[in-house]
């Protein structure tokens, strides 16, 4: 059964991903996240260190299958999501309605924070998920380090007379017994900071405190530091990146409201962006949505065509709005992720539909504003309404959805460099090798009997991969 098992997971890349376990009627028995998929699986081989629930689940295991994804939270995020759809036979978490520890902001004059699990229907915005408990309490201790917001309870608020220890230790401000004045600036930048948006806080604050510094006002600065530090060190142990999940996260209730701001009827509407690394690997995309969210069968890629453009955002923007033109006629509202020079260049092309700039300010996430279709600039959207959100939202996914195409696309290209040195080994047999291990790291760990396995390869074609690499 061992053996069996071994040969099921045998081509397990190292990467981080989602496994998925079927028996032999193609029933799916398990659903598991991993950050190494390749370790993860190998502990399933002595079956006699499994749990007993999983004992059974493993001797019944026909076929494992496996989606990678790019971090361990994006595993994390798509293993709930398979749970609570195809509801596995063995998995005991979350098909009952649970969910994984989530972090919320209330809906008060003080917002408070606090641990969140179950349906996101409540008036308040919800962050997460998260990978355990301890994360997010590590989380929590942060941003009270940072933004001073409190944790306690409303009635608990209500009865204070005075600050309680979490003031004195600096990790509340205590707005139950006295007035706060910036706490909705707190709040704002706890916000901020919980979207992923860490790395322009600390230069700020960096900038903040070198200015105290000057003025020598040390303990203020001393403060900032300690900011600073808390950041910086979640940071380096990473806070989901998720924008926040809201009740009033409506699109129907929100593309009506960004159509009253354009004047526009919008039904397919595109948002651009590119990718490069100093003009290599040059690439676009565009993703799409509507009233009733993102149009995940409008997503297109673009690689560029035309080699002068590459490392020139404006000229490949031009190339990848006018090949979308052509593609997709129905188009009826653009946004662009950029400034003036790429709305200039997006208005100039799609001379027939409306184009929206989203400007990333000397901040991004932080003080954006808005080309508008008549080329004026408005600079006056409250940062926290549904419509600056479903902006930023739309942007950020088509900034995510182009680097992930980008880093495909790079690794394909260094793929095919290192395996195109060895002599002998064409297109074909690099597809085979990629098919058989998954990645060229697998290929160049590969020993020599790992290698004349590949259905196709030869035997003398697997030497020569083992000696290039040996």
């Amino acid at each position: 059964m061992n053996i069996q098992f071994c040969d099921l997971i045998e081509n397990a890349p190292d990467a981080p991903g989602v496994y998925l376990m079927y028996g032999a009627d193609g029933t799916l028995l398990y659903v598991g996240k991993a950050k190494n998929l390749a370790n993860r699986l190998r502990q399933y081989i002595d079956i006699s260190k499994l749990e007993p629930h999983k004992q059974i689940m493993r001797s019944l295991v026909a076929r494992v299958e496996w989606e990678i994804v790019q971090t361990e939270s994006d595993a994390l995020v798509l293993e709930e999501k398979l749970i609570k759809t195809r509801k596995p036979k063995y998995n005991i978490m979350l098909t009952d309605g649970k969910m994984y520890p989530m972090l919320a902001l209330t809906n008060h004059k003080y917002p408070r924070l606090l641990k969140f699990r179950g349906k996101i229907s409540q008036r308040r915005d919800v962050y997460g998920s998260y990978p355990s408990v301890s994360a997010l309490n590590e989380t929590i201790k942060m941003i009270q380090k940072v933004c001073g917001l409190r944790t306690c309870s409303d009635s608990f608020m209500k009865n204070r007379s005075r600050p309680c220890l979490l003031y004195q230790i600096g990790r509340c401000s205590a707005p139950c017994t006295q007035s706060v004045p910036n706490y909705d600036e707190n709040v704002r930048l706890a916000r901020r900071i919980l979207t992923g948006d860490s790395a322009p806080i600390i230069s700020e604050l960096t900038t903040e405190m070198k200015k105290l510094s000057d003025e020598k006002n040390f303990e203020s600065a001393a403060i900032i530091r300690d900011k600073i530090s808390a950041l910086t060190k979640t940071s380096i142990r990473g806070i989901r990146q998720n924008p926040p999940y809201r009740q009033n996260d409506n699109w129907n209730e929100t593309v009506p409201e960004m159509e009253k701001w354009l004047g526009k009827k919008i039904t397919f509407a595109g948002v651009f962006d590119n990718s490069h690394l100093f003009g290599t690997n040059p690439v676009g995309a565009m993703i799409t949505f509507g009233h009733d969210g993102f149009i995940k069968s409008g997503y297109r890629h673009f690689k560029l065509r035309d080699r002068t453009r590459a490392g020139n955002d404006i000229a490949m923007m031009q190339e990848f709005i006018s090949r979308a033109i052509e593609n997709s006629p129905e188009l009826d509202l653009i946004i662009v992720d950029g400034g003036r020079a790429q709305w200039n260049i997006a208005h100039e092309t799609a001379k027939n539909i409306p184009v929206v700039g989203v400007t990333k300010g000397e901040v991004r996430n932080g003080d954006e504003h808005f080309i508008m279709p008549d080329g004026s600039e408005d600079r006056t959207m409250n940062k926290d309404s549904k419509l600056f959100l479903l902006l930023r939202r739309v942007r950020d996914e088509a900034h995510r959805f182009v680097i992930t195409y980008h880093r495909t696309t790079r690794a394909k290209s260094m793929t095919g460099s290192c395996l195109d040195e060895i002599e002998g080994i064409g297109p074909t047999r690099k597809k085979l090798l990629l098919n058989h291990f998954g990645s060229v790291r697998a290929i160049m760990d590969a020993d020599i009997t790992a290698l004349t396995r590949v259905h196709g390869l030869g035997k003398s074609a697997a030497e020569k991969i083992y000696k290039h690499f040996h």
